[in-house]
């Protein structure tokens, strides 16, 4: 679990390796739970063949495209990404969520890989 602020937003990351969809909807789903009050719970997951994006609720384009692109730029594959969002009141904008999704994404899969 990472997690960044940007205008008194939480953005907090995680990821996980996976080897089914079933793997990565159970883990979305294990989040999900984990945060019940939270606004948005984006994701992107990749499997040979298999890729599956998320937006849950934010503009299109700026939560699960963002996550995707960070795990696609680093060449990987039976991995997932969830990002959950508590709006903090201040709207950010489509740039500052793709942004903000990205970044948490980044820091999650950086811990994931360290791990």
């Amino acid at each position: 679990m990472h997690e960044i602020i940007e205008k008194k937003s939480r953005f907090i990351g995680y990821a996980a390796r996976i080897n089914s969809e079933n793997e990565a909807k159970h883990f979305i789903d294990e989040i999900s739970r984990l945060h019940k009050k939270a606004r948005h719970v984006a994701f992107a997951y990749v499997l040979p063949q298999v890729v599956k994006t998320s937006d849950a609720g934010e503009p299109r384009g700026t939560a699960g495209l963002p996550i995707y692109n960070v795990i696609s730029n680093r060449g990987l594959q039976n991995v997932v990404v969830v990002v959950v969002r508590y709006f903090g009141g201040t709207l950010l904008g489509k740039g500052g969520l793709i942004r903000a999704y990205g970044k948490a994404a980044k820091l999650a899969l950086d811990g994931c890989m360290e791990e």
